[in-house]
Order: structure tokens, then C-alpha cells, then sequence
């Protein structure tokens, strides 16, 4: 198929600022159909969910329609689809959930190339249970967090293992299915993958993957601003949360607190169902279509990556932090003698956003030898074009002679 970025820009109001914005991991600008959808669940009839009035068919089906959207888009189950707050609010209630069935002397790995939600959630939990954390480390050379780096640290006693499908802050997509074949050799092990920033780039198969559990964020893949936690019925069935006495104990419901905010589902849905479109055909099923459209978001990103990656080369004093042989389009720069942040400055002066700092991924950026200042990050999304790529190389030139 043809990818047609111009089709897709059209359908986002914030792009007619003229702005080239490479913020993407931080959060996509919004289409409209995603605007419009949330709009009308809220000023249709909406009520608490149930079926005997419009208000409360609306709400139902919004529910429902939510969790089937999500399963077509992870590869998962309709109820194994649970909605939060955050990615880092849900894996703080699972976290807290898990922690009740540790004991002292219990396993807890986690990974330096993460996030902080993926890392701080789970050593507040093992500390309050008396568990064990051990840390995988990344090549800070080439960003790379092979399956051995985890493997080495599984022991009987291990209970949850939370990586990364791809880091935030370099782009890494590490080998998560290799991991997850070396976790699951341990019966009572668990892996909670980290999936915000990589789906928002690659088409997610909870399966080949492995994950126990998959968190992402749809205001990364042009959705409104909330998380979602996916895992099978069987797994959710077995975990307890705090919750109020008279509300469900059914999955997943017993994992969402109070009402939910039904014009947040319709906008996922209606993002979800946008990606679907960039498929360009309609007689599919939606998870089919959204494996088509995906494969064309990696090829358009990658040559654009590649575009961006092959000017870079030609500015002196840029370091590319990001190396890794499997990576998203996201790109870690900084500077021979100039700070980030002022890059960051001066290209926002030109039109051109990209952000720097080191994105909560702290420990990835003190890793890397960049203290808690990181870097510049550049993250293409499925709406920049060639043109946003070479604004951005011309900001840069332009700074680096200023």
C-alpha cells in the first residue's frame, strides 16, 4: 500500500500552526475524528452504564466498544482490557495488587533502560514486602539490553520482571519475547511489559510477545490522555485489588475505580479506528487492517529515520545517542560543547518542536553518562513529513553555527 501522510495531516487541526512537531513521544497532536467522537459521547444522552435508557446504552456500549478497540489493537481480550488514569497509575495498583503474595526473600528484576513508571512502582512495592530488586543494565555503548542481561538475575525466587518494549528516551526495542521465554522458564515469574512509547510504532502481538502484562498510553497513538493495562482474564481473575465493598468483583471492572470517563473511551476507539484507516482498505476486520497499517507507519518512519539519521551525520558536534540495531524512530542527540536545552530553545524559535531532558527514563540517562540533563529528543510520528525532517536538520545547522 501507499502511505499517504497527507491524507493523515489533514485530519489534524493543531498541524495548521505551522509548527514540525517531533514531540511525539511526549504525546501526538489529535485528529479531528478523535475531537469529534469525544464531543459526542459527551453531549449525546450519557449515563451510569446499564441498558434500559439512551443515556445508559451509550455508556455501555462505549465500554464495551473501548475494551473490544483496545484487544483489536494489542492482540488481546476484550476483558483482559483494563482502563486507568495513566500507564504509571495502573502499574502502581498492579504493583500494589502483586506485592500481597511477596514475601522477604522474593525476586523483584527490573531494567536501568526504563521509564521510571516501570522501575519505581515496582522497588516501592518489593521494599514494602521485604523483596529483593535486581537491576539489568543496558550497553551503554550501543543501547542494547539483550535477553542474557535479564536472564542472569532469574532466580526460583523471582516474581515480576517489568522491561520495556522500547525505551522512551533512545528508541531501543529490546528482544522482549527472548526475555520472555527466559522468565517463564520460572513458574511463579511474571513479566509486565512497558508498551507506551512501542505502540505507538509497531503493531503489538501480546502473544509473540509474551507479556503477562502490556501497559500502554493512547495520547501516544493520537488517542486522548489516559492509560491502559492488558493481561489475560485467567491472570486478572487471580489478583485482589483494593477496591470498594459494593462495587463489581468481576475482570476487569474490579480494576477500575468509580465511573468511568466515557468520552475517553470514545476517543480511543476513534483513534484506534484512524490508525485502522491509514490501512487504506475497509474490507477487513480491524486488527487486520491495523497489521497492514502499521507495517506502513514502520516503513514511512523508517525513511524518514533514515533521511534525518544521514543529516545528522553531516553536522559536526552532534553525538546520535541512540545505536541500537532494533530501535523506534526516536533519537537521542547532544552536543559537543552546547547544551540541549538550548537547542531546544532555538528550535522552537524556528517552528520546530523537540523537547529536551531526560523524559523520566533518569536512570537510562545517568547510564548513559548524561546525569539527570539527557539529551535532545527527536521522535517522528506517522504525521511528519520530509519537510518536517529537513526544518529540523536546518534548525540545527543553524544552531550549531550560531
Amino acid at each position: 500500500m501507499t502511505y499517504d501522510v497527507g491524507a493523515l495531516r489533514a485530519q489534524i487541526p493543531a498541524l495548521l500552526s505551522g509548527v514540525a512537531h517531533f514531540d511525539g513521544p511526549g504525546g501526538t497532536q489529535t485528529p479531528a475524528p478523535v475531537a469529534a467522537a469525544i464531543a459526542e459521547a459527551l453531549t449525546g444522552p450519557l449515563s451510569i452504564r446499564g441498558r434500559l435508557t439512551p443515556g445508559e446504552v451509550n455508556a455501555e456500549n462505549l465500554v464495551q466498544g473501548f475494551r473490544r478497540a483496545v484487544a483489536d489493537l494489542v492482540g488481546g481480550h476484550p476483558s483482559g482490557v483494563v482502563f486507568g488514569r495513566s500507564a504509571t497509575q495502573l502499574t502502581y495498583d498492579l504493583a500494589r495488587a502483586l506485592a500481597k503474595d511477596w514475601a522477604p526473600g522474593d525476586e523483584v528484576v527490573v531494567s536501568r533502560l526504563d521509564h521510571d513508571a516501570n522501575i519505581r512502582p515496582w522497588l516501592q512495592a518489593a521494599e514494602q514486602a521485604g523483596a529483593r530488586v535486581r537491576r539489568a543494565d543496558f550497553d551503554p555503548g550501543t543501547g542494547e539490553l539483550p535477553p542474557s542481561a535479564v536472564g542472569g538475575l532469574l532466580t526460583e525466587r523471582t516474581r515480576l520482571v517489568a522491561v520495556t518494549a522500547a525505551s522512551n528516551l533512545i528508541g531501543t526495542v529490546p528482544d522482549v519475547a527472548g526475555i520472555a521465554r527466559l522468565v517463564h522458564r520460572h513458574p511463579r515469574a511474571l513479566l509486565h511489559v512497558d508498551g507506551v512509547h512501542y505502540a505507538a510504532h509497531a503493531f503489538v502481538d501480546l502473544e509473540r510477545l509474551g507479556a503477562d502484562f502490556f501497559v500502554c498510553s493512547p495520547y501516544k497513538f493520537l488517542g486522548p490522555h489516559h492509560g491502559v493495562l492488558t493481561a489475560s482474564p485467567r491472570l486478572l481473575e487471580r489478583l485482589r485489588p483494593d477496591k470498594l465493598l459494593p462495587s463489581t468483583d468481576a475482570v476487569p471492572e474490579r480494576f477500575e475505580l468509580g465511573t468511568l470517563p466515557y468520552e475517553l473511551l470514545a476517543g480511543t476507539i476513534a483513534a484506534i479506528d484512524v490508525l485502522a484507516g491509514l490501512a487504506g482498505d475497509t474490507t477487513g476486520g480491524r486488527r487486520d487492517r491495523l497489521r497492514t497499517a502499521f507495517a506502513a507507519i514502520e516503513r514511512h518512519e523508517g525513511a524518514l529515520r533514515e533521511r534525518l539519521e544521514a543529516g545528522l551525520a553531516e553536522l559536526p558536534g552532534v553525538t546520535l545517542r541512540s545505536r541500537a540495531a532494533e530501535r523506534t524512530p526516536t533519537l537521542l542527540l547532544t552536543f559537543d560543547g552546547r547544551e540541549a536545552a538550548d537547542a531546544s530553545v532555538f528550535l522552537a524559535d524556528r517552528g520546530v518542536h523537540a523537547p529536551a531532558g531526560s523524559f523520566y527514563a533518569l536512570e537510562a540517562s545517568r547510564h548513559l553518562g548524561l546525569g539527570d540533563t539527557g539529551g535532545l529528543r527527536v521522535g517522528l510520528s506517522p504525521y511528519n513529513d520530509e519537510d518536517d525532517v529537513d526544518r529540523l536538520l536546518e534548525g540545527l545547522a543553524a544552531f550549531l553555527r550560531s
